[in-house]
């Protein structure tokens, strides 16, 4: 008897795909196969995005091609929160479940597609690490769900709740699982990483045998350990962070951070509701680098939200001057439905939103073009991600380069018989650009 297939498609942020990794994997343990077309598939589950207007309609839309291909169509993640607006548009929908509603999305499939009869779960075994949708050598690693904040601008808590730790022992055996498999980078993802272990009171779990709490230092101490590289995202600049600098300082994880800053003016910052206060920030990046001089730190900002003057803005560019941030990312001002920013008077106009945005990018470009420059000469690691098809080139990354939002670095004349995706490199850069490094190989550190 053939296993009947299931088709999938997977939009939004990291988080997102992490969910639907686990589906996937629950998918693959009960004996479904993933097909790899609308045609070939018996059913097919879409993974939504509610985020922001764009991705609202992102969705939609990959909805309805479902459904023009295929006919038979589950829909789940943050869109699913607004069910009638999805059967609004497409009433053919056979069922609609929400964010990280991973049982209710595996009972609408039995429902439709019920599981073959004579899947052996001990002969049709799934890897240990489950099903990734990313490149075997670097993995997601979620360790929450939910936020317990209420920013202005975000609905985030309305889709996923708030904050739902897991336990550490959990995040740990996942992690040492994806290490075993190959994998040579974590990033350490969820809404609130800094967060983590806030609504358990820390508490304690056991990996391995020994006592670890469930705190964002002890677990970051723990993944240090592993001796793959473990990268953080979505870090709020807690007092406690600096803890986590130490374990930087003394290379035991990667001295990169990910904090979504979003904006310097307090003003700003109130009307968003940022758990965070740009004067005290500043203050706490000095205090980093002068710990970890190696530190790499990304953010996002938003321009143009309800209310901001050319003052505020003015205030964000000095800010940016003086951060001397190594990679940003900037997003106009979009109202997101049931956001209550949406209420707030003084919505700036579209067209101020874009030359703000034009002016934010422009002195940012202009400060990692010269922090690059500074790179030239040095040696550094970096990790494989793959080869240009026309030239002796390898794309890979540093330690400063989380996958798809920052930079490459790109090792020219090699001879791509001798390497492949997930090898470690040392290598001396050679050149860079306004947002890419340029490199020539040293010797292969590790395959």
């Amino acid at each position: 008897m053939k296993s009947p297939k299931v088709g999938f498609v997977s939009l939004g942020c990291p988080k997102a795909l992490v969910d639907s990794e686990r589906i996937l994997t629950q998918l693959k343990t009960e004996g479904y196969d993933v097909a790899s077309d609308y045609e070939g598939a018996d059913l097919v589950v879409v993974n939504t995005c509610g985020f922001i207007e764009s991705a609202v309609q992102e969705s939609l839309d990959a909805i309805g091609e479902a459904i023009s291909a295929n006919g038979r169509v589950i829909v789940t993640g943050c869109l699913g929160k607004d069910e009638d607006k999805i059967r609004q548009m497409h009433p053919s929908v056979l069922k609609v479940t929400g964010a990280a509603a991973y049982q209710d999305v595996m009972e609408a499939v039995h429902e439709y597609v019920p599981a073959p009869p004579k899947h052996n779960p001990f002969i049709d075994l799934v890897p240990e690490q489950g099903i990734r949708l990313t490149p075997k050598h670097y993995a997601y690693l979620k360790i929450s769900e939910g936020c317990n904040h209420r920013c202005t601008f975000c609905i985030i808590p309305s889709m996923r709740g708030d904050l739902v730790s897991r336990p550490v022992g959990s995040v740990l055996t996942e992690a040492q699982a994806l290490k075993n498999a190959g994998v040579k980078e974590v990033l350490v993802i969820s809404q609130d990483t800094s967060a983590y272990g806030l609504d358990t009171k820390y508490k304690l779990d056991f990996w391995n045998g020994q006592p670890v709490k469930t705190k964002f230092y002890d677990m970051c101490e723990a993944l240090g350990q592993l001796g793959i590289w473990v990268r953080l995202h979505y870090v709020y600049p807690y007092p406690h962070v600096d803890a986590v600098i130490d374990l930087m300082a003394q290379g035991k994880i990667l001295p990169y951070l990910d904090i979504p800053f979003q904006h310097a003016s307090p003003r700003i910052l109130k009307l968003m509701k940022r758990p965070a206060h740009s004067e005290n920030t500043l203050e706490r990046v000095k205090l980093w680098r002068e710990k970890c001089p190696d530190l790499v730190i990304r953010s996002t900002f938003v321009v143009g939200f309800p209310g901001e003057t050319e003052e505020d803005f003015v205030m964000l560019l000095d800010w940016l001057k003086e951060a001397q941030l190594d990679r940003v990312g900037c997003f106009t001002y979009s109202p997101v439905e049931g956001a209550t920013a949406n209420d707030l008077p003084d919505h700036v106009p579209e067209e101020i939103k874009q030359e703000r945005y034009e002016r934010f990018m422009e002195v940012q470009q202009e400060i990692s073009a010269a922090k690059l420059q500074k790179r030239i000469g040095q040696t550094m690691t970096v990790l494989v991600d793959g080869f240009e098809d026309e030239f002796p080139v390898a794309v890979a990354r540093s330690y400063a380069d989380a996958p798809e939002i920052d930079g490459n670095v790109f090792v020219e004349d090699i001879d791509k018989s001798l390497l492949k995706s997930g090898d470690l490199l040392e290598v001396e850069i050679t050149d860079a650009d306004e947002y890419d490094l340029y490199a020539k190989l040293i010797r292969i550190k590790s395959v």
